[in-house]
Formats: structure tokens, C-alpha cells, sequence
């Protein structure tokens, strides 16, 4: 198998791919990760009881906007029509995990889409409740972000 970068063009200048000729397709991502909190942190989650406010929803909404806004923060991403975000939030044994889904109808795919919405949702998280990870030493012992991936990714064409 060649291996051949599309993003770079004969004299090895970064470029955009062009995705021009190519047919509308539905397309669908989904993205996960976690982020490993203090049993502390997390049955404060579970319980409102962060400081803060509402953590779950405000993630929920950072992971959105994160979506939607994927194409200014990665250099060659094309601008997709997002037709459906999904986002689930669960609170579970020793972290909180984030699953973003992602669906368009278009000429590129939307995994990058779907990553960008975990880990902003995740970034979110830990914006919310780090006063309360930090130990005596202001150190963080139990915080982490892990084993962000795609988990899917599917295309069809049109009426399929």
C-alpha cells in the first residue's frame, strides 16, 4: 500500500484538501474519553454540589459548541454542516466519560468534529471541579484526561 498525503502538495506546502468532486454522503462519528476524578469530585458531580454550578450540562454545552466550531481550530478541516449532535455524560466508577456523536451530510467526514467535542467537553469537566481535585500540596494526584478516540465512523450514500 502507498501511502500518499494529501495535505501537502508537490513541493510540500501545507494545503487543504479539495473535496470538490466528491459526493454528498451522510456520515456519522462518534467520539469517547474519559477523565479520571477523585471519588470526591465525583459524587460532588453527581450531587450539583460543585461550586461552580451545573458541571454535566455546562460540559454538554462546551462539547457542542466545540463541534461546531471545529473548522477554526484545526488547520485543514473543511466548514461541514453539523445536522445532529449528540452528547451523553456519564458519571461512573473513577471518572466521568464523554461520548460525542456527530452527523453531516457532505463531501468529508466528521471525526475530527466528534474529537473535538469530547475533549472540550472533557476540558469543560475539569474547568468545573479542579478547585476540588487540587490536594494539600496544590497538586492534582487523581485528574486526568484518557483514551480519547473514535469509536465510529460510518458513511452512506444519500437515501440509504
Amino acid at each position: 500500500m502507498t501511502e500518499e498525503f494529501t495535505h501537502v502538495d508537490a513541493d510540500g506546502d501545507a494545503q487543504m484538501v479539495d473535496v470538490g468532486e466528491k459526493a454528498d454522503t451522510q456520515r456519522r462519528a462518534v467520539a469517547r474519553g474519559e477523565i479520571r476524578l477523585s471519588t470526591a469530585t465525583l459524587d460532588a458531580i453527581s450531587a450539583d454540589d460543585i461550586g461552580k454550578g451545573d458541571v454535566l450540562t455546562t460540559a454538554r454545552i462546551g462539547a457542542i459548541q466545540a463541534v461546531k466550531h471545529t473548522w477554526e481550530t484545526i488547520p485543514m478541516c473543511h466548514q461541514i454542516p453539523i445536522t445532529n449532535v449528540e452528547t451523553d455524560f456519564s458519571v461512573g466508577d473513577g471518572a466521568v466519560e464523554c461520548t460525542v456523536a456527530v452527523e453531516t451530510v457532505g463531501k468529508t467526514g466528521c471525526e475530527m468534529e466528534a474529537l473535538e467535542g469530547v475533549t472540550t467537553g472533557l476540558n469543560v469537566v475539569w474547568d468545573m471541579v479542579k478547585a476540588s481535585e487540587k490536594d494539600d500540596d496544590g497538586q492534582y494526584p487523581t485528574a486526568a484526561i484518557e483514551d480519547v478516540r473514535v469509536v465510529e465512523k460510518t458513511k452512506s450514500a444519500l437515501g440509504e
